[in-house]
């Protein structure tokens, strides 16, 4: 019969680990002062490091984001893959990744060389004046400008230096501009490509990110984080392929066609047509003065065929938009290009996407919550969500 040792609590085994001791007296009688003075220490060390794993972050995050709206746009198309490779995702993601990137990089390959010779061709002609300006066509027909602008050219070709002198400062500054952002459509290009690489990483464990997105919004707002998932997917998606996607196809085009036509800068060009077409102005711009160019300097069968590309380019957006937009879905012109500018003021050619299609979810996700929390008013119209059972989803 084993005796029980003096240091071992009746009732407990030998060698169990010894009972958490009881607060101190006076521990759950803190002032205030005390508690405040804790919680704060608490939320400094919590902010302090998430700020250091921000700045960690921080350079990756353009082409994280870019990959995620990627990933999401692209699913369905990913979907259709698996199916054809018997279900193997990550047979289906490198496939993907193969195509997306052959898809980039083939016109950017082609394009690449006239984008960067174009803007140092127009950075140094501006800064030195070394531009030379063929004479300028009969003008006189043209109703209203037709003799100022014939004048404004015939003074251009002869004393092309003066004019530009009157222009100096401003020239000056576009013309910088301009290397620097052609210097930029490479580092954009990197970006790119991340983005593809992340965005096949992420179809092939879809299942776990759609999973996390469904986590994280249910512990933000509970059954209408879900809902409000959802959405961000339907506007991400159709934001994405709608305005990102027929822009991107617009410019590919309209650079394709210019090299092709022997435009000069065609590369330079087509990343304007990419700007204008991401903020909803079109190709037209770019694309008109470079079919008048040719119609005075190439052949007259070059121009005709470049005269009807530029009609197809044009206005292939008012046929792709309303297909790839969606219903459902309709984001104020406005907030797409605030978004598209400040984006790429702020990230370069990555952000002019990236932008456009955040700022569209935040003013979609921000306009379903103000629908939602706003109570029917008898007689009214309803607005844009929809009742079920007492519960008013978004849109």
């Amino acid at each position: 019969m084993s005796e029980c040792r003096p240091d071992t609590a009746p009732g407990s085994a030998a060698g169990a680990p010894e009972p958490i001791p009881a607060a101190p007296p006076g521990r759950d009688a803190r002032s205030p002062v005390e508690i405040a003075v804790e919680a704060a220490i608490r939320i400094g060390v919590i902010a302090a490091l998430l700020l250091v794993c921000y700045r960690i972050v921080e350079p990756f995050l353009p082409p994280i984001a870019w990959g995620v709206i990627i990933a999401v746009a692209s699913w369905p198309g990913y979907q259709w893959l698996v199916g054809r490779v018997g279900g193997r995702r990550v047979v289906a993601s490198v496939l993907f990744c193969v195509i997306a990137l052959l898809l980039l990089l083939v016109p950017v390959a082609l394009l690449s060389e006239t984008l960067v010779q174009g803007a140092q061709w127009l950075t140094h002609g501006v800064e030195e004046g070394d531009f030379r300006i063929p004479p300028p066509p009969d003008l006189s027909s043209v109703p209203l400008v037709g003799d100022d602008v014939e004048a404004f050219w015939q003074e251009a070709s002869t004393n092309l230096t003066e004019v530009l002198r009157k222009f100096q400062p401003q020239l000056q500054l576009l013309g910088s501009w301009l290397l620097h952002f052609a210097a930029s459509a490479g580092v954009g290009l990197v970006h790119f490509v991340l983005a593809i690489v992340i965005a096949a990483v992420l179809l092939a464990n879809s299942g776990t990110g759609r999973r996390l997105a469904d986590a994280i919004s249910w512990r933000l707002a509970g059954a209408r984080g879900i809902r409000f998932a959802r959405l961000a997917e339907a506007v991400v998606r159709s934001v994405s392929r709608g305005i990102l996607g027929v822009a991107l196809v617009q410019a590919l085009l309209a650079g394709l066609g210019m090299l092709a036509a022997g435009v000069p800068a065609a590369g330079l060009w087509a990343l304007v047509v990419l700007i204008l077409a991401t903020v909803q102005v079109g190709a037209f711009p770019v694309m008109l003065p470079a079919m008048i160019y040719l119609f005075y300097t190439a052949d007259l069968t070059t121009a005709v065929l470049f005269a009807a590309w530029t009609l197809f380019v044009g206005s292939i957006d008012n046929v792709l938009k309303p297909i790839l937009l969606g219903r459902g879905v309709s984001v104020p012109m406005a907030v797409i290009f605030v978004g598209a500018i400040g984006g790429f003021i702020g990230s370069g050619i990555i952000g002019l996407f990236v932008g456009a299609v955040v700022l569209a979810l935040g003013y979609e996700l921000f306009r379903a919550w103000l629908e939602e929390s706003v109570p029917p008013v008898p007689g009214a119209d309803m607005p844009a969500a929809v009742e079920h059972d007492g519960r008013r989803d978004p849109p």
